[in-house]
């Protein structure tokens, strides 16, 4: 139920229902105004009609030479005529009535006065005309329910023609929206997958139309592959030097080692071949993670996924990292599930660089006396892996920055790391097809990192 009235939220909201209801309203409201004054034209006509036959009968009777003729026209015509549809009425000078119904004129009107033995009239409007005539009063009315007659028919073409019409245009309008509307999810989809990093995402639903979504879809389509092959370009660049120069820079740390191993090493060399060493083990290391963060991304490691207990994993390397942890007065504990596994598919060994670089991070960035805590939690279909400390933490507005490669907090670089330990942390998650988060420890950095837990696993 929630699901439908939010896909009914959704659906009112969007552009192509707003613009089919928007042009049934405008039909309704043109159908309407058409049909309003198409009656109040034939109206006037039938009323217009009706005056002229009216006055042309008026005129008949004022052609009689004298009071007794008019009165002998009118009882003629009256004998025959039916009060419902016409009334003649004729009072002469010295009070005589003709006609077959009486009726008096007033300041309101007409009324009746009598009618003849069993009759009655309805309440029906009528149209009628009076003229003195030879000193009596002539009075012709003609009934107005044809004119009734014509509103109800223009009621009965309202219902039976405007509303079925704007109904079914309403259906019609209803249906192309959803239409349109499943049109621009699909790219609104597309969008929002590239948005969030996947470069290989494509609408591909519009194939052969011609219109304007199948335009911005192809624009769409058009981008994305050519930004996929830009960011592939770059990242293959990225290995290629990563792997061609790794092996010279590594021959120079053989020869720096060498060198340091010569007996007869002047003493104020040695500690500035020793400080080049290492600083050529930082840049064999760059290079490492550069090449191993384009090998996770390719997906290759994936071939090698099998069940992993996350709870075991975090708890060995917790043990592994307590001597440094003591070393440096740190506190870091395990925090595991009460009962059952925490298994996930994927690389043992990727996942155990996440938890090092993790931990290493910590004890490297928090000041002595610090915890650091490596957390272990079971959901219904999800396994959180969480690693947080006591630290300084990482600012809100950098906590993205810090997943990119090469960024460092401290942008003078005087300390040691290479900015990219988060940034392969990422990628190895993002191949587990998990999700990772950076949030406030308070005081600290927590990072959460969740998992789809491993189908076999019972």
């Amino acid at each position: 139920m929630t699901s439908f009235l939010e896909s009914s939220r959704t659906l009112f909201r969007s552009t192509p229902l707003r613009l089919a209801l928007a042009l049934v309203v405008l039909f309704a409201f043109v159908s309407l105004l058409s049909l309003g004054a198409s009656y109040l034209v034939i109206r006037d006509s039938f009323n217009k009609s009706m005056e002229a036959d009216l006055r042309q009968e008026l005129a008949g009777f004022q052609a009689a030479a004298s009071s007794s003729a008019v009165a002998r026209l009118i009882a003629a015509e009256a004998a025959v005529t039916d009060p419902e549809r016409r009334i003649l009425s004729y009072v002469t000078a010295d009070g005589k009535f003709s006609g077959n119904v009486r009726v008096s004129r007033s300041n309101e009107g007409f009324r009746i006065l009598s009618l003849p033995d069993e009759h009655e009239l309805s309440e029906g409007p009528y149209l009628a005309l009076t003229s003195n005539l030879y000193g009596g009063q002539l009075t012709v009315a003609n009934s107005r329910s044809q004119i009734e007659d014509l509103g109800e028919l223009f009621l009965n073409i309202l219902f039976l023609s405007v509303l079925p019409t704007t109904v079914i245009a309403l259906t019609a309008g209803l249906l192309i929206s959803r239409r349109s509307g499943r049109r621009i999810d699909a790219i609104g989809g597309a969008l929002k997958q590239l948005t969030a990093g996947d470069l290989s995402a494509r609408v591909r639903t519009m194939v052969g139309r011609e219109d304007d979504l199948s335009s911005i879809a192809g624009l769409v389509d058009s981008m994305a592959a050519a930004q996929q092959s830009s960011v592939n370009a770059l990242r293959q660049v990225s290995a290629d030097i990563a792997h061609d120069l790794k092996t010279p820079i590594q021959r120079v740390a053989v020869l720096l080692n060498k060198a340091r191993e010569m007996p007869d090493l002047p003493e104020k060399l040695e500690p500035i071949l020793n400080d080049a060493g290492q600083e050529t083990a930082s840049i064999v290391a760059t290079f490492q993670s550069l090449l191993q963060i384009s090998q996770i991304e390719g997906g290759s490691p994936k071939s090698r996924f099998q069940p992993v207990d996350l709870g075991v994993l975090a708890a060995t390397f917790v043990e592994v990292y307590e001597p440094a942890a003591e070393e440096t007065s740190h506190r870091i504990e395990a925090v595991l599930p009460n009962g059952g596994t925490a298994m996930i598919s994927g690389e043992k060994g990727l996942l155990g660089q996440v938890l090092a670089n993790l931990i290493e991070n910590a004890l490297r960035h928090t000041p002595a006396g610090a915890s650091i805590k490596v957390a272990v939690r079971t959901q219904a279909d999800k396994v959180c892996l969480e690693v947080s400390d006591t630290g300084p933490g990482v600012p809100a507005n950098e906590r993205q920055n810090v997943l990119r490669r090469l960024y460092r907090l401290e942008t003078s670089r005087t300390t040691p790391g290479n900015g990219l330990g988060l940034s392969l942390v990422a990628a190895i998650v993002d191949m587990h097809d998990g999700e990772i988060e950076l949030s406030d420890n308070k005081p600290g950095l927590r990072v959460v990192m969740t998992f789809e837990k491993d189908s076999s696993d019972g």
